[in-house]
């Protein structure tokens, strides 16, 4: 009897594509991934896992030998994502995990070159994203306590016969694609982010966005809990120095950093420069706080405190979860890197070509 082979059908062929046909869209980042320690924050490959515990909260990040660990820059492709998908919602669209686009669209939107090493990065990106595996408790139900998956479910370019890229498409997982149609989980942020080129930098931002929003009087952490939050393989003592000096240079767009000292604590206050940092795109209901009796804040005089100001209580939850540090303190990486983008060494046509687009494709825009 002949063996057959069983031929599993891509994802793709049950959702509707999402084409995007536009690359206006302000930037936005889901919350989650703002203060919690998802990616690598060094260019350099990496493979050794983070495990991060805070409460109830558990994230653990795991690599691959071949591809590394996804890192801040290759999420640059969900904040993409993810403003795509919401600007699309605010025009009433139809809209799906299963995303069709141009190279050229993803590129230029978050401040890439378009050369062929550019594209070249760019699936290296997308690999990463792929082969990444996290596992969460985040967002999960009393019955459901985990949820495993990938950044991206699956990748495809759509190519011509003399190999020039037409599209490309992707597929989010249901975790990461609930978190951005739920408005409340969602922040606009400064374009400039993306001009960011330190790790932790990038992440720092993220983290102020989260936390320190709007509020004059802005936010308290306290150094090492920072280290403990961002996942990092450097000392803390390194950490704290990288830390020193991006508040000497002051670089993250919109807001200012001041080091201070409370007995033999150092901390690090984050202060809003100035209220550009849009709110989120509608009206937030408060988050219940299911796991706020649960979680310890034992920093809570220094690491973390919300100022009694005018701010979302949609912040509350996770909010509280980061003046937690009831996790190991663990070691990150080198403060400054390069793009998943290098200079170009040869131009794609400046005009892309759209996706090959059929009658079935949802929110064409």
């Amino acid at each position: 009897m002949s063996s057959r082979r069983l031929i599993t059908p891509s994802e793709r062929s049950k959702l509707d594509p999402f084409v995007v046909a536009t690359g206006d869209a302000s930037p936005r980042d889901q919350r989650d991934l703002m203060e919690r320690p998802f990616f690598s924050l060094a260019k350099a490959k990496r493979t050794a896992p983070i495990v991060y515990q805070a409460g109830d909260v558990r994230v653990e990040v795991y690599a691959v030998p071949e591809h590394g660990m996804a890192t801040i820059w290759d999420a640059d492709v969900l904040i993409w994502a993810a403003s795509q998908i919401v600007e699309a919602e605010n025009l009433g669209l139809k809209t799906s995990r299963f995303l069709r686009f141009t190279p050229y669209q993803l590129m230029t939107a978050v401040g890439r070159q378009t050369g062929a090493r550019d594209y070249k990065l760019l699936k290296g990106a997308l690999a990463r994203l792929q082969a990444t595996v996290i596992r969460t408790s985040i967002r999960q139900d009393e019955h459901w306590r985990r949820h495993q998956f990938s950044w991206i479910n699956e990748w495809e370019e759509c190519a011509r016969r003399d190999g020039r890229v037409q599209g490309m498409e992707f597929v989010l997982p249901d975790w990461f694609y609930r978190g951005v149609v739920d408005r409340s989980l969602v922040l606009t942020i400064d374009p400039a982010y993306f001009s960011l080129t330190g790790g932790i930098e990038r992440w720092l931002y993220r983290v102020a966005r989260k936390h320190a929003g709007r509020q004059p009087k802005g936010w308290i952490f306290e150094i090492a809990h920072l280290h403990a939050k961002s996942g990092s393989l450097v000392r803390v003592s390194d950490f704290a120095l990288q830390i020193r000096r991006i508040a000497v240079r002051q670089p993250l767009p919109g807001y200012q950093l001041h080091i201070e000292r409370e007995a033999h604590r150092e901390l690090l206050r984050i202060v809003p420069s100035k209220l550009s940092t849009s709110p989120v795109d509608s009206a937030v209901e408060a988050l219940g706080t299911p796991h706020a009796n649960g979680i310890g804040i034992p920093h809570a005089g220094l690491s973390g405190l919300r100022t009694h100001d005018s701010y979302s209580e949609s912040n509350l939850e996770s909010n509280l979860d980061s003046n937690c540090c009831s996790g190991p303190v663990r070691l990150a990486d080198n403060a400054d890197a390069s793009s998943f983008a290098d200079p170009p060494s040869s131009k794609l046509p400046s005009q892309p070509s759209l996706p090959l687009l059929d009658d079935k494709a949802g929110g064409r825009r």
